[in-house]
């Protein structure tokens, strides 16, 4: 049962701030057969994103704010004033 329930918070839009990623790196991958090679900008994308949003969480922590981690809405607000995704 563990399994599920962490599959369940990796599809949580507040928990994870880069399923847009996950899901783009798995459908190139699902599109080229899983030659990973084609894929690399994805991962890459992917892997940006999580250090990001890793950083952020970091920060608030640090900082005392709960949650540690921006809910979606306070994401997108966030995206919107830095002009665009910066990663």
């Amino acid at each position: 049962m563990a399994g599920k329930s962490s599959a369940c918070k990796v599809r949580n839009v507040d928990i994870n701030p880069c399923i847009e990623e996950s899901d783009g790196s798995q459908k190139c991958l699902d599109a080229y057969n899983y030659e990973k090679s084609m894929c690399s900008a994805y991962f890459m994308r992917y892997k940006n994103c999580r250090k990001y949003w890793h950083g952020v969480m970091l920060q608030r922590r640090r900082d005392g704010v709960k949650p540690d981690m921006p809910t979606a809405e306070e994401r997108e607000q966030i995206i919107t004033a830095l002009g665009g995704k910066p990663y």
